[in-house]
């Protein structure tokens, strides 16, 4: 059996080497390794892909989002409401921008934020709501959208872990997540189901004023060369990784079915256990693209399992382990454990299984049988 990885980028890259290589060496020998011809290129290949009017390349999925704040012009004090069960850059964007995060409490089916918990959360200085489509599934736009448009607030998709999911909206209509809310941010952060062989990222809108806001941000505020027209940052995506992502956007499509593929297997392998809540989705659908294989282990086994795992050698890891409002860095006399049952109750048994478009059956199978063994 082939060595398990958590990401194995390595034969990925095997599959599609030509391509990328040749990407790289038109960098090397145009030497346009700033704003190049391959990052423009990349940012139209996404807008059609995504079938959103604008694109705007940056360095990080966590610039991404705070540059996304800064072009909302969200004012020190303001409360920006996202979920409490997510990485950090989600909610440190909001801090270092001098804003006011209110953290809620998750959904235990899809993980992905209340709908009751921003109800409960919005005041009169609330302007943003940040839904975060973990783990790769869509979270219900439908809802948030409604309930930004009677408070008439912003909706701010981190779509940083699921870039080609599509959301299925009531009146049957899909459209790709991160072109559903005012602005979206993504990350290509190399195990991201389209991913860059460093540090990348973008920011999508539809709406054409604030596009050109956030065109001047990324590049310090410059419309015309050392013209500062408004405050901005640099963060730019560089010729290389832009042209690692124009090859590998034509194969996201496949590599996402994979990823549910996998999941599929293992579903069918672990949903035997009931001591094991395997993540719900229809094979069919699109609105998972699993950048992580999430189950819940509820006999209060789960650390247990995660020291039987890496004793055999096979890669996992908790993803979270500690709720935001519990961090250092973020705790708030506002909050109050009560207000998070199922962060709590999530961080206490998840954990992520090797999830990639290189997964075989054999390793699936190992990694099934030696969860149920222990389980």
């Amino acid at each position: 059996m082939k060595k398990l990885q958590m990401v194995d980028l390595k034969s990925q890259y095997e599959k599609i080497k030509t391509e990328v290589n040749a990407s790289i060496q038109e960098v090397l020998e145009t030497n346009t390794y700033i704003n190049g011809p391959l990052v423009h290129q990349f940012q139209a290949d996404l807008e059609k892909y995504l079938g959103v009017k604008h694109v705007i390349p940056c360095a990080n999925g966590t610039d991404a989002l705070q540059i996304a704040m800064m072009g909302l012009d969200l004012k020190p004090g303001d409360e920006v409401i996202t979920a409490d069960f997510t990485f950090a850059a989600t909610v440190e964007v909001i801090a270092l921008l001098q804003l006011t995060p209110v953290l809620v409490d998750v959904d235990i089916n899809n993980m992905n934020i209340s709908l009751e918990g921003i109800k409960k959360a919005i005041t009169p200085k609330t302007k943003a709501i940040v839904p975060v489509h973990l783990f790769g599934r869509a979270a219900n736009m439908d809802a948030i959208m409604e309930i930004a448009k009677e408070y008439n607030l912003y909706v701010i998709e981190d779509n940083a872990q699921a870039i080609g999911a599509n959301y299925t909206s009531k009146d049957g209509s899909k459209s790709k997540v991160g072109t559903i809310g005012h602005v979206a941010a993504t990350s290509f952060f190399p195990s991201k189901n389209l991913g860059c062989y460093g540090d990348g990222g973008a920011i999508f809108t539809n709406d054409d004023a604030l596009a050109h806001t956030l065109r001047g941000i990324v590049n310090h505020g410059m419309y015309e060369r050392y013209h500062h027209d408004v405050v901005g940052v640099n963060s730019r995506l560089d010729s290389i990784q832009a042209g690692v992502l124009k090859a590998k956007l034509q194969h996201l499509d496949t590599y996402n079915f994979e990823r549910r593929l996998a999941a599929k297997k293992y579903n069918a392998n672990l949903s035997v256990n009931n001591n094991i809540v395997v993540p719900e989705f229809d094979f069919n659908g699109d609105d998972h693209v699993f950048h992580q294989y999430v189950i819940r282990i509820t006999n209060g086994k789960r650390d247990g399992l995660l020291a039987h795992l890496q004793s055999k050698q096979i890669p996992c890891a908790i993803y979270y382990p500690i709720p935001l409002h519990s961090q250092k860095a973020y705790a708030d006399s506002r909050y109050k454990e009560e207000d998070f049952p199922v962060t709590n109750q999530l961080c206490s048994e998840v954990i992520a299984l090797p999830m990639h478009t290189e997964l075989e059956d054999e390793q699936i199978k190992f990694i099934s049988d030696s969860i149920l063994e222990f389980v």
